[in-house]
């Protein structure tokens, strides 16, 4: 469900987010899209980003700008980042989501298959923040999100790569927020729980999976794509003006 609030200071702002095409992403690009922000998405699956994009034109009359990227190439990412500031203007909200969460067994992992995995959802999200923090110094500051997870908090076992990138998400979170801070750049992490995606539905969701999960929230509904929009522009708004280094988890109250 998409929040019915509206942040008057986000109107007009340039967005940049990643793996805006599908899943969480697509619904942080039509929550921003909503606030009248001029929205630029990353994302590589071209059609589930164009047909995105063409909806919410109809729908909102605010065409999102997609860019077709692979992120994994962080010269593609750069070129990306100039491509969304030539056509929206300096990027001032910065929403790192894009991620690759497939399982995999400890016994299974190459050293190839380790750095794919980091290259997805790690690397990305500190080239991306350096690619437009110089434009938010230039507009006297901004806001970066960085997407975590839950999974490395309770002890998930069978994707041991992706639970330390979403860890380390958590360092490069309070380690850009101490450097940018004095710039006027807030910087904060999402952790969300278990999402109900398209994605997880099809490869990892079973009826007695889901019902065991949902037992241990205390809030015992699933947990939606959109559910994610609300937090995440409330930490782009000067709504949390003096919010910086902090982890906001929206698990439905599992932890």
């Amino acid at each position: 469900m998409m929040p019915s609030a509206i942040f008057p200071d986000l109107k007009d702002r340039s967005v940049l987010i990643t793996g805006g095409g599908s899943g969480i992403g697509a619904a942080l690009t039509e929550g921003f899209v909503r606030q009248g922000c001029r929205v630029a998405f990353i994302d590589i699956a071209d059609e589930p980003s164009q047909a995105l994009v063409e909806r919410l034109g109809k729908e909102h009359g605010n065409s999102p700008l997609y860019l077709k990227a692979d992120l994994t190439d962080v010269e593609e990412l750069r070129n990306a980042v100039a491509k969304a500031i030539d056509t929206n203007g300096l990027i001032t909200v910065l929403v790192n989501n894009a991620a690759w969460d497939d399982r995999h067994d400890i016994d299974d992992v190459t050293v190839e298959y380790w750095d794919r995995n980091q290259s997805i959802n790690l690397r990305p999200q500190f080239f991306a923040a350096q690619a437009v923090v110089p434009g938010m110094r230039q507009s006297g500051g901004g806001s970066i999100i960085n997407f975590t997870s839950t999974s490395y908090m309770i002890n998930q076992g069978n994707m041991p790569s992706y639970t330390a990138a979403k860890a380390g998400i958590i360092g490069l979170t309070k380690g850009l927020a101490g450097r940018l801070g004095p710039d006027n750049i807030r910087v904060n992490a999402i952790a969300p729980g278990w999402v109900m995606t398209d994605r997880q539905r099809t490869h990892w969701v079973t009826e007695e999976g889901l019902r065991a999960h949902m037992n241990k929230q205390v809030l015992r509904e699933e947990i939606q794509p959109g559910d994610m929009v609300g937090p995440c522009l409330f930490l782009a708004s000067d709504a949390a003006r003096m919010l910086s280094a902090q982890t906001l988890i929206v698990d439905g109250g599992y932890l």
